[in-house]
Parts: structure tokens; C-alpha cells; sequence
């Protein structure tokens, strides 16, 4: 019963803290926190998976292979998952590699034409689903381990945060009042309880599929930070610019670590 509690609850304050700092930057309209928050989120992604989801996840397999080859097939399952959203958008609108990037796993993009709502309405079904997957996976590793489950939703929130700002940037160019806005994107995040929830009580039944999901839920994080966030930072390549983000990416990467020290200590 605690696990279900711990997963309830991460999953709830992941979601809500995620969208309320991500709405305190918004509404702000820093564009340099953004910056800040992408490249600690990549470390917290990549510190997350090497660090701890993938070692629970071979160090419980009895196919090592198997399970490799299942972040493997995660990874370019996000890549193909991504590309039907991409082509979606540009049968939508007029778009050159989309000039801003609105994949399952959007960073900061920009809209500069009022859509009358499309956007919006078409980054909110994709956060949705997003959000829900997020919470599958914190599930999984709180069933795995407290431990485990205390730095995948860390990693979670970390990225959660420069997406968030990104919806709510997409959905403000977009035609939709700033606290309009807001309760979609709470209501978005509300998805991630759903999803934890439900993966609790359907793993009891199916407990041999946590470890795929774990083994997936790596292949995600790597993907989100290697595919996504990365490309973005090479747009700042001014030797200042790449040491605050390999310094800020050391940040994620620590604090990642040092909440799985603190947690493996209980």
C-alpha cells in the first residue's frame, strides 16, 4: 500500500511542480531560464538512466540481450513516434524541418503566427499522452524500488519543466489567455496520476513487464536528452554558452545521483 501512496504522490507533485514553475518562467518571459533548465534536465535525463534505471534493469534480467535489445527498440520506436507527430504538424501548417520543434518531447519552441487555437489543441493531446507515459514509467521503478523510483521521478520533473514552458509558450502564440493555458496544461499534467495509477494495479497482475518498462523508460530518458534537448544547446556555441551547459549538465547529473545516494540510504 505504501507504493501506492509513494506513487500517487510523486506523480501529483511531478505534475503540479512541473507546471507551476514551468508557468513561473512563462509568465516571466525569461528566455535564459529555459536555457538553464534544458541543459540540467539533460543531465538529470542521462544521470537518471545510466546511473540508475539501467543497471536495476540488467542487474534484474535474465536476458541480458534481451534487455538491451528492448532500449534499443524503445529508442527508435520515440524516433518513429516522433516523425508522425512532425509529419502531422506539417500537414497543419507550412513547415521546413519545423522551424520550432513540437515533438512528443518539445523543448522551447516558437510560434510566431496566431493559429486560431491548432497548435495548442494538437500540443495538448500530445502532452497528454506524454504525461500518462511518465507516469507508467514512475510507477514501474517505485515497484522496482523506492530508491529507483525517487530518481526516475527527479529525472521526470527535471524535464518536465523546459517541456511545460514549451506547451505554454505554443498555446499562448496560439490565441489562449494565460491562465487558460495554465489549467489546460494542469489538467495535461493530471494525466501522469492516471497513468501511475493505472500501471500500479495492471503490473500487479502483469509484474513480469516491469522490467521492460524500465528497460524502456531508460530508452526515453536517452532519447529525450541525446535527440531533443542536445541539438537545441549547439545554437549557443560560444565557448561561455558551452561551459555553463556542461556545468549545469554536471548539475543534473549530481543532484541525480546524490537523490539516489540519499534514497539507497533508507
Amino acid at each position: 500500500m505504501m507504493t501506492l501512496v509513494y506513487i500517487s504522490a510523486a506523480s501529483l507533485i511531478g505534475g503540479l511542480l512541473s507546471v507551476g514553475l514551468a508557468a513561473l518562467v512563462s509568465f516571466a518571459t525569461r528566455a535564459h531560464w529555459v536555457n538553464s533548465l534544458i541543459s540540467f534536465a539533460i543531465g538529470a535525463l542521462l544521470g537518471a538512466a545510466f546511473l540508475e534505471v539501467l543497471p536495476y534493469a540488467f542487474g534484474n534480467s535474465t536476458n541480458i540481450q534481451g534487455t538491451a535489445a528492448t532500449v534499443l527498440g524503445g529508442i527508435l520506436a520515440f524516433f518513429v513516434l516522433e516523425k508522425l507527430v512532425l509529419w502531422r504538424h506539417c500537414h497543419v501548417e507550412d513547415c521546413e524541418a519545423h522551424g520550432s520543434h513540437e515533438g512528443a518531447h518539445a523543448h522551447v519552441p516558437v510560434q510566431p503566427q496566431h493559429d486560431h487555437g491548432r497548435s495548442g489543441l494538437m500540443i495538448m493531446v500530445g502532452d497528454s499522452f506524454h504525461n500518462f507515459v511518465d507516469g507508467v514509467l514512475i510507477a514501474a521503478a517505485f515497484m522496482e524500488s523506492t530508491a529507483l523510483g525517487l530518481v526516475t521521478a527527479t529525472a521526470v520533473i527535471a524535464h518536465e519543466i523546459p517541456q511545460e514552458v514549451g506547451d505554454f509558450l505554443i498555446l499562448l502564440h496560439s490565441g489562449y489567455t494565460k491562465t487558460r493555458a495554465f489549467v489546460l496544461n494542469l489538467l495535461s499534467s493530471l494525466m501522469m496520476v492516471v497513468g501511475a495509477i493505472g500501471a500500479y494495479f495492471a503490473l500487479q497482475l502483469v509484474g513480469e513487464w516491469v522490467n521492460t518498462l524500465l528497460a524502456l523508460a531508460a530508452a526515453s530518458m536517452i532519447y529525450v536528452a541525446v535527440a531533443d534537448l542536445i541539438p537545441g544547446l549547439h545554437k549557443r556555441p560560444e565557448l561561455a554558452a558551452t561551459a555553463q551547459q556542461v556545468l549545469l549538465i554536471l548539475l543534473g547529473i549530481a543532484c541525480v545521483w546524490i537523490v539516489g545516494e540519499l534514497a539507497h540510504a533508507h
